[in-house]
């Protein structure tokens, strides 16, 4: 069953979980390098649709990704709860800029459900699967798949 707490055991998988186009979406932890709310972003002319541009972070350029352009979803709209989940991907630094920031779900790898191919509008080739809570669907997200492009 989820958990909330801090308790963990060698066979959990934590989540950070946040909202993006209406939609709860996770990430393993452990894909995370840090969750900010810098917005000092610089635009990339000729970069795709949904790079919102590059922030300097500590020194470090940080590509942005609107993650709602990216999946398909409304792009995220600025907001005080808006955050960067700033992720490692081939040694370059990533940001997904989301609506919001939710919870940490702890939970086991036999309680996530593979990904329908749709999930809501969502591409589907963008999740690993499906986390049921009691209360929510939580999509959680192949960052590997969502970054390749």
């Amino acid at each position: 069953m989820e958990k909330t707490t801090k308790e963990t055991t060698s066979n959990d998988i934590e989540f950070s979980t946040f909202y993006v186009g209406g939609a709860i979406c996770g990430i393993d932890i452990l894909n995370i390098q840090e969750i900010n709310k810098h917005f000092e972003i610089t635009q990339v002319p000729q970069s795709a649709e949904y790079v919102k541009g590059i922030l300097n972070l500590r020194g470090r350029i940080v590509t942005i990704i609107d993650l709602g352009k990216k999946l398909g979803l409304a792009p995220v709209a600025p907001s005080k709860d808006n955050r960067n989940i700033i992720v490692n991907s081939d040694d370059e630094h990533i940001g997904l800029l989301v609506d919001a920031i939710s919870d940490v779900v702890i939970t086991q790898k036999e309680n996530i459900e593979s990904a329908p191919s749709n999930i809501g509008n969502i591409k589907g080739k963008y999740f690993q699967g499906v986390l049921k809570t009691k209360d929510q669907l939580i999509g959680i997200l192949d960052i590997d798949e969502v970054l390749k492009e």
